[in-house]
């Protein structure tokens, strides 16, 4: 049976192909993330195209160890007025990233790439938007101190699975997309790879 990895410590990712019922193993790729991304902030690529190439280059990393496996590489970025985001360092940055995105949209792009044998097999990026409502400072800090230090796990310091979702007037996209993983995209990939039923 062909053996399916998916290179990532994230455990998001990891329950969503867990729950759709897809048996793997999971393998961390040890890339610089902002090694690999400065270039490409540096000739202005998107916010999309950086996603897609993290994914990838996370799979390949990984790819390198497990010969003849069907690796999974994903990644997800926040364009937001033109910049990119990466995660919070602290609860005082996670405060400040959800008042700054308060009253306004971003872009949440979400990559999902498939490697075997160092050969980029397939990817697929979607990109969904996501209007946050207006925020009071008050609620922030409140809903800050209830979620509590898994709020940096993402890059938009909000769980859309949890209490975040409150912090959203509309979403135009899909629900595992935003969670960091096209996961109905990729369960057809795999069906056609014949590595599902």
């Amino acid at each position: 049976m062909n053996q399916i990895i998916l290179a990532s410590k994230s455990q998001y990712r990891a329950e969503l192909l867990t729950n759709a019922g897809v048996a793997f193993s999971a393998d961390s790729a040890y890339i610089d993330e902002r090694e690999v991304e400065a270039p490409l902030i540096e000739a202005e690529m998107g916010g999309a195209d950086v996603a897609e190439v993290l994914a990838i280059a996370k799979a390949m990393d990984v790819s390198g160890r497990n010969p003849d496996a069907y690796v999974i590489g994903s990644d997800q970025t926040l364009s937001f007025e033109g910049e990119l985001l990466h995660k919070p360092k602290d609860m005082a940055e996670a405060r400040q990233r959800l008042l700054d995105l308060s009253g306004k949209s971003h872009e949440l792009n979400s990559s999902v790439a498939i490697i075997r044998n160092g050969e980029n097999i397939w990817t697929y990026t979607e990109t969904s938007i996501i209007t946050f409502r207006q925020l009071d400072p008050g609620f922030v800090g409140r809903h800050v101190a209830e979620v509590g230090d898994k709020i940096l796990s993402s890059v938009g310091a909000y769980q859309i699975e949890g209490k975040g979702v409150q912090l959203f007037e509309k979403i135009q996209g899909d629900f595992f997309s935003i969670m960091g993983l096209p996961l109905l995209p990729l369960l057809a990939e795999l069906r056609r790879l014949e590595l599902l039923d």
